[in-house]
C-alpha cells in the first residue's frame, strides 16, 4: 500500500504529466525524423516520405540465403555488366554502371551488392560494389573466409592495442555467427540501432519526475511528519524508492514502445530475425536484429535504474529538485560534446561508459574491458557497471533521508 501511495504521488503531479507528456513527444519527433526525412531514388528522380520507404521496401523484399554459389554468381553478374562499356561511366575517380544496367540490375539490391564488396576490402577501403569488377575468381568463390580474414585484420589492427586475450575473446565470439548468412529487408531495426542514445532524454525527464522524492519533502517542510512517523525512516523510504523504481520502468517502456513503434510502423518489422552482419559483416555479435535490439535497450534500462539512484541520492541530500536536475544535465549531456579517438586507452574506454556513449549499441566496435585473464565486451561491462552503481547508490540514498536534520 505504501509503494502504491507513493507512486501515486509521483504520478499524480502536474508537473509529472507535463514532463512525460513533453518527453514522449520529443522522442517520437527525434525517432519519427528518419520517417519524415527519408528519401531514395528512381530513374524518375527523388521519391520521399512514405512513398520512398513503399518503394524501397518492394525493391529490396527479397530475402535470400547467402551461400557461396549465390555470392559468386552475383559477382559474376556484377562483372558481366562492367565487360560492356556501354553500361560503364567514369567521373574521372572510378567506374560505375549507368542506365539500365544499374537500374535494372543493381539498383534492386545495391545495398546487399555493397555489403558483399565491402568485406573484400581492407580496414582502410570503403568501396562500393563497383569493387567487385575488380575481384579474382578465386576471391569471390571463398566470401565466408573473406568475412574472417577481415575480422582478424580489424582484430590484428596495431591502432586497435588489443591484447592476446582480448583477440581471442573476439574471435571465439565470431565463431559462433551461423553461416550462410540470410539476407533480406531490415531498413526499420538498421534505424532504431542507429538511435538508441536519442533515449537519454527519456532518462533526463524521468529523473526530473522522481527528483522531488526526497527533497519534495524538505521544499514543502513534510520532512519532520515524515520522519516522524512510525514507519518513517524505515518503510516509506523503502516505498519511496520502490515507487521512483516502478514509475521509470513503466515510464521508460512508454518510450521504449514509441522509439521502437514508430520506425517499425512506417518501415515494418521485417528483418527481425537475420543476422546484423548483414548491414556489416565485421560485426562480431552472434545477434540477430531483435536479439541486438533487446540487449541494448536491456543495457539503457540499467543506466537508468543507476541514473535514478543516483537522483534519489542527490534528492535526499540536496534541498530542492532544482539543485538536483543542475547536476543530472551535466553527467548525462556532458559526453556528447567529448569524442573517442579509437577503442582503447583509458580515455576511450571511460567515455564508452559515460551514460551517453554507453547507451549506444556500438555493436560494430570491438570495444573490450581486460581485468586480469577476464576479458569482457562492452555490453557485459556496461550492464555489470551500471547495476553496481545501482546496488551501491540506493542505500546511500536511503541513509541520507534517514539522516535527514529536520529545521527547527
Amino acid at each position: 500500500m505504501l509503494v502504491k501511495y507513493e507512486f501515486l504521488k509521483i504520478i499524480r503531479k502536474k508537473s509529472t504529466f507535463i514532463i512525460m507528456t513533453a518527453s514522449l513527444l520529443l522522442t517520437a519527433f527525434l525517432f519519427g525524423l528518419p520517417i519524415i526525412q527519408y528519401q531514395t531514388y528512381n530513374q524518375d528522380g527523388v521519391i520521399q516520405g512514405a512513398q520512398g520507404i513503399a518503394y524501397v521496401k518492394e525493391q529490396y523484399s527479397m530475402s535470400v540465403p547467402l551461400s557461396e554459389e549465390y555470392i559468386a554468381e552475383s559477382i559474376g553478374e556484377v562483372q558481366r555488366l562492367f565487360a560492356d562499356s556501354q553500361n560503364v561511366g567514369y567521373d574521372g575517380n572510378e567506374r560505375f554502371l549507368i542506365g539500365d544496367a544499374y537500374w535494372n540490375h543493381i539498383a534492386p539490391r545495391e545495398k546487399m551488392l555493397n555489403m558483399i564488396a565491402k568485406t573484400y576490402d581492407s580496414p582502410q577501403e570503403n568501396s562500393g560494389y563497383q569493387k567487385l569488377a575488380e575481384l579474382e575468381a578465386a576471391e569471390y568463390n571463398n566470401f565466408y573466409q573473406a568475412m574472417e580474414d577481415k575480422m582478424q585484420a580489424l582484430r590484428n589492427t596495431p591502432s586497435r592495442g588489443l591484447s592476446d586475450a582480448q583477440k581471442a575473446y573476439w574471435s571465439n565470439m565470431a565463431d559462433k555467427i551461423k553461416v550462410p548468412l540470410q539476407y533480406g529487408y531490415f531498413e526499420g531495426w538498421e534505424i532504431i540501432m542507429s538511435s538508441f542514445e536519442l533515449l537519454v532524454f527519456a532518462i533526463l525527464s524521468i529523473c526530473i519526475a522522481v527528483a522531488p522524492v526526497f527533497c519534495g519533502e524538505y521544499q514543502a517542510g513534510t520532512d519532520a511528519v515524515v520522519l516522524a512517523g512510525r514507519f518513517g525512516k524505515t518503510k516509506l523510504i523503502t516505498a519511496k524508492i520502490a515507487a521512483s523504481f516502478l514509475f521509470g520502468l513503466l515510464a521508460f517502456l512508454l518510450h521504449v514502445v514509441v522509439a521502437c513503434g514508430l520506425p517499425l510502423m512506417a518501415f515494418g518489422a521485417d528483418g527481425w530475425n537475420l543476422p546484423v552482419q548483414i548491414a556489416n559483416t565485421t560485426i562480431p555479435y552472434p545477434f540477430t536484429f531483435l536479439q541486438a535490439a533487446l540487449v541494448s535497450i536491456g543495457v539503457i534500462y540499467l543506466i537508468l535504474f543507476a541514473m535514478i539512484s543516483f537522483t534519489l541520492l542527490l534528492s535526499s541530500k540536496m534541498k530542492t529538485p532544482y539543485l538536483v536536475i543542475i547536476v543530472l544535465v551535466p553527467v548525462l549531456f556532458f559526453p556528447i560534446f567529448l569524442t573517442p579517438n579509437g577503442t582503447t586507452g583509458t580515455y576511450n574506454l571511460t567515455l564508452f561508459l559515460l551514460p551517453y556513449r554507453a547507451a549506444m549499441s556500438d555493436i560494430g566496435k570491438y570495444i573490450s574491458y581486460q581485468f586480469g585473464n577476464l576479458v569482457l565486451d562492452a555490453f557485459s561491462m556496461r550492464a555489470i557497471l551500471y547495476a553496481m552503481l545501482t546496488v551501491i547508490m540506493i542505500p546511500f540514498a536511503k541513509r541520507g533521508f534517514q539522516k535527514h536534520q529536520v529545521a527547527g
